[in-house]
């Protein structure tokens, strides 16, 4: 599996869950959806992401 991918699930479940907590837990959850929305907006502009960084320093994946 590689990077891309992962990043893609990781923030798409993060975005969910943080979405989730906020409805039934508590409505300050929304700001982990927030968080990492922003974060995907800014690597598409910087494209850096330090998800990527940690994957790639446990080897996790391959580029791509």
């Amino acid at each position: 599996m590689n990077r891309e991918l992962i990043i893609r699930m990781v923030a798409g479940m993060l975005i969910l869950t943080g979405a989730l907590l906020s409805r039934y837990v508590h409505s300050n959850w929304i700001w982990l959806s927030v968080f990492v929305g922003v974060n995907l907006l800014q690597s598409a502009f910087t494209k850096w992401c330090p998800l990527e960084k940690i994957l790639k320093g446990a080897g996790v994946g391959k580029e791509g």
